[in-house]
């Protein structure tokens, strides 16, 4: 490691342990540094993710870089994506992913179009939560990405930036990528949107082979709020999986859709106890005082959170009776 001018004598003190021949003395001094807190150590820090020969040195550097957003920092921290051993990639990319400020979300930009498909998701992965506008364009590229990893990471995007000029390619996604988890994500994206336009993709993921990406359209439905997601709903009370039963009866309830209230009283007698438990707040969001002997039929129920939500759910009954 190549000296660098300081005249903190902390950092001063720690200098031939960093150039120890022990990769173990060499990683401690490192986390020594670290602890100081003091920029002027950024150098040795970076320059060990860099060039160190002991692969667990370079990785404990990336973890220890997590903090820090200067722009040398930003930048040996996506080089080290491309680092040969699998550890110091991961904890580089995790550091990426705890930095906030856009000047680094543009510095991390044009890594999203690197070859290697771990560099572009994990670029991709460190910009998702920045809302960096510049973003979305790339973001929209990365749709048709061949691995499922970087398609799954540009949704996130998208949906963090709200680009509803991408609802078409996410509904395709939706419907029909390969990956169950490109599904499931891509389902949650359309939430979106202000209208119905993506009620016919949602509808066929609340079809979809896999009970996550059901159980996410089922929720979706629920936050857009749309009265004709109703029925599509109150048919997948009687899915094979209670997840996605729950969210839809979470779905209904917000919705105040009165024709499922029968479907939701018999999932008052399900044997899993937070079904019943959003069966009978459903029905109290109903406001259908025809469910008001099945719920007091459940005041007897075995689960305490069961019986508070009839309780609930009986007080908006009778309140609006």
């Amino acid at each position: 490691m190549t000296p660098h001018d300081t005249d903190n004598p902390d950092i001063l003190d720690l200098l031939p342990r960093l150039a120890d021949d022990d990769a173990g003395v060499r990683r401690i001094a490192l986390i020594e540094l670290a602890d100081l807190e003091d920029p002027e150590g950024l150098p040795w820090l970076t320059a060990a993710l860099a060039s160190d020969d002991a692969a667990e040195v370079r990785a404990e550097a990336a973890r220890l870089l997590e903090a820090w957003e200067e722009p040398e920092v930003v930048q040996a921290l996506c080089a080290a994506l491309t680092d040969g051993a699998d550890p110091v990639r991961v904890a580089a990319a995790q550091s990426l992913s705890e930095l906030k400020s856009l000047e680094a979300g543009r510095l991390i930009l044009p890594w999203v179009s690197h070859a290697d498909a771990f560099v572009r998701a994990s670029s991709l992965r460190a910009l998702r939560e920045l809302r960096l506008e510049e973003a979305a364009g790339p973001a929209l590229l990365a749709l048709e990405d061949a691995e499922a990893t970087v398609r799954r990471e540009a949704v996130g995007i998208l949906g963090w930036l709200k680009q509803e000029a991408a609802l078409p390619a996410l509904a395709r996604l939706a419907s029909d990528d390969a990956d169950t988890e490109v599904r499931r994500t891509a389902t949650g994206a359309l939430g979106l949107a202000r209208g119905a336009e993506v009620l016919p993709a949602l509808f066929a993921a609340l079809g979809d082979g896999a009970w996550q990406v059901r159980e996410e359209a089922a929720t979706t439905l629920g936050k857009l709020g749309l009265a004709e997601a109703g029925a599509a709903l109150a048919r997948a009370l009687a899915d094979d999986y209670w997840q996605v039963r729950l969210r839809a009866a979470r779905a209904l309830g917000r919705l105040r859709y009165r024709e499922a209230g029968g479907g939701l009283a018999e999932l008052l007698l399900h044997g899993i106890a937070n079904l019943r438990k959003e069966a009978a707040l459903a029905l109290g969001e109903l406001g259908d005082s025809t469910a008001l002997p099945v719920l007091r039929a459940a005041e007897a129920d075995g689960d305490p959170e069961v019986r508070k939500a009839v309780r609930i759910a009986l007080a908006q009954l009778q309140g609006a009776a």
